[in-house]
């Protein structure tokens, strides 16, 4: 009876945990890494068919973006989740495959022309829709019996639709050890989704960390009236707000909030000012919302239904699904709010729309959720003066805002309210998925604050159940630690470059008035460089 740790293991994606009990090998969760990798994950200890089950917290893919990898490896059994995330895993699965597709196709074309071996993408839509087959969904509290000694059942967790804690139920030679995996732990008062639920007894839980150094603010955010004053003041100045948003969970909340806005009549100046869904996966996600109304909604969110209120749509709403659509918007001058994915920035149509509004003043960019370190969005959040976007230098002029509290992760003192829902302390707590001093400082707290043993496991990490006991508390591999003083100097030198070029502009503006044959001069060597470096 034994639980390894192989991803989220001081980071803050790629969850994925491994249960040995019973005779059978059981993954809880099987999630994609994205952004900053500080450290090697372990392979895991068993092949991936002879992985009996998954148990899968929720669709978001950091936690379940690998499933398709597993099914090409050789995973043929049952993927254990709840209806909600079933029907998102269906969308975003098949999303993911995309992408990876598509990045394949990107490189082979750079491939062919330099004579380098072909990329294969790391799955195929065939592989995600292999992973789609498997789900095997069933209701919040429906207690399970998955194989001879193992029963699992799923509690709400408020985080995303669908989300949930998973207690777990082992039984090995009479003795019955209960593991609860917490998944991602809502945050309270979200709009459309219920609370956190919390779990009676456990003797382990396995904690995430997100938030698990700060807060979000002892009072509840006023959301509606602080999105409404970014948007009047934007639409005072003649510009549009733009909100890297994730398609799923986030887009909802905000099309929420701007029902109300728009109800209340809270900009009458503004009353019809349009609202851009532009990411083809937040529109399917959207439809998922609508479909879970009974299992998944809030009291508030119920009433709204019951009075034949959809609270997801509204007057102004325009989603968009083609390329040519989402280059329309932007063509657009009226000033207006465009959500687009990805959340963080860091691939999808949300760039595009950040190319053609970061340098404009008039124009916010307004972040609702967590920016993980050296992601572009947390670059933004911490004053960037200028980013990269499709190989070029975009000068950042728009006001960049931040909306404090929107975040569907519960923050340190909702972790640690949770845990004391506890009736009897765990023998032990296990914090994962957090960034890398954070998941340390956290269990501290756990320690201090709850009083049982914590600790925080790096990838490989292994405790045995029966005995309460760490075999090992995993490896501390840095990712390609030799490569970063490298990263570190180029991006050095880059600034530089940045810096000398601008200089470059200010000795050309001071030089106006200078006589046309000293300016044609100048112009030619301009050129002359330019047409050296052109890459």
């Amino acid at each position: 009876m034994r639980l390894s740790f192989i991803g989220a293991a001081h980071e803050v994606t790629g969850s994925c945990h491994l249960l040995e009990a019973c005779g059978k090998n059981i993954l809880i969760d099987c999630g994609m890494e994205q952004g900053p990798d500080l450290y090697e994950n372990q392979k895991l200890p068993v092949s991936a068919g002879d992985v009996d089950y998954v148990l899968l917290t929720h669709a978001h893919i950091d936690h379940s973006g690998n499933l398709p990898l597993l099914c090409k490896q050789g995973f043929q059994g049952d993927i254990v989740t709840t209806f909600a995330t079933a029907d998102l895993c269906s969308i975003m699965l098949r999303d993911s495959a995309h992408i990876q597709e598509f990045e394949a196709e990107w490189r082979n074309r750079k491939a062919r022309r330099s004579g380098e071996e072909p990329y294969e993408p790391v799955y195929t839509m065939a592989d995600a829709d292999m992973a789609i087959s498997l789900l095997a969904p069933c209701d919040y509290g429906q207690k399970i019996d998955l194989c001879p000694g193992v029963q699992v059942c799923f509690n709400d967790m408020g985080h995303l639709l669908g989300s949930a804690s998973i207690e777990v139920w082992v039984t090995e030679e009479n003795v019955t050890k209960k593991i609860v995996f917490s998944g991602d732990v809502g945050n309270i008062n979200q709009p459309i989704i219920r609370d956190p639920q919390p779990v009676k007894e456990a003797d382990y839980v396995v904690i995430e960390s997100t938030y698990g150094d700060r807060t979000h603010g002892e009072e509840i955010p006023d959301y509606v009236g602080e999105f409404t004053r970014i948007l009047k003041e934007t639409f005072d100045k003649g510009g549009n707000v733009v909100i890297p948003s994730f398609a799923v969970g986030r887009t909802q909340e905000l099309l929420y909030f701007i029902r109300e806005i728009k109800e209340k009549r809270l900009l009458p100046e503004y009353q019809n000012f349009e609202v851009y869904v532009d990411s083809p996966l937040a529109i399917e996600a959207t439809s998922v919302f609508n479909k879970n109304v009974k299992s998944c909604f809030d009291e508030e969110a119920m009433a709204l239904v019951e009075q034949g209120i959809n609270p997801l749509i509204f007057p102004g709403l325009k989603t968009t699904i083609t390329t040519e659509e989402s280059k329309q918007i932007n063509l657009n001058e009226r000033p207006k709010v465009i959500l687009s994915a990805s959340g963080m920035c860091e691939a999808g149509r949300i760039r595009h729309h950040l190319k053609h509004n970061l340098w404009r003043e008039e124009c916010t960019i307004c972040f609702v959720g967590y920016q993980a370190v050296g992601t572009l969005g947390r670059k933004l959040l911490e004053g960037a003066e200028s980013v990269k976007l499709f190989g070029e230098n975009i000068t950042v002029n728009a006001r960049i805002e931040s909306i404090k509290g929107i975040s569907g992760h519960a923050d340190r003192n909702g972790l640690l309210n949770w845990l004391k829902g506890f009736e009897k302390k765990p023998d032990r707590v296990i914090v994962v998925h957090g960034e890398d001093t954070v998941t340390d400082a956290f269990a501290e707290t756990v320690e201090k604050e709850i009083g049982c043993p914590a600790f925080a496991p790096y990838s490989g990490g292994c405790v045995d159940l029966m005995e309460n006991r760490i075999v090992t508390a995993g490896i501390k591999i840095p990712k390609k630690s030799a490569e970063k003083p490298a990263r570190v100097r180029a991006q050095n030198a880059f600034d530089r470059a940045v810096a000398a070029a601008k200089r470059l502009v200010e000795v050309v503006m001071k030089n106006e008035g200078l006589s046309n044959k000293d300016l044609a001069k100048l112009e030619s060597q301009i050129q002359n460089l330019a047409d050296k470096w052109e890459p």
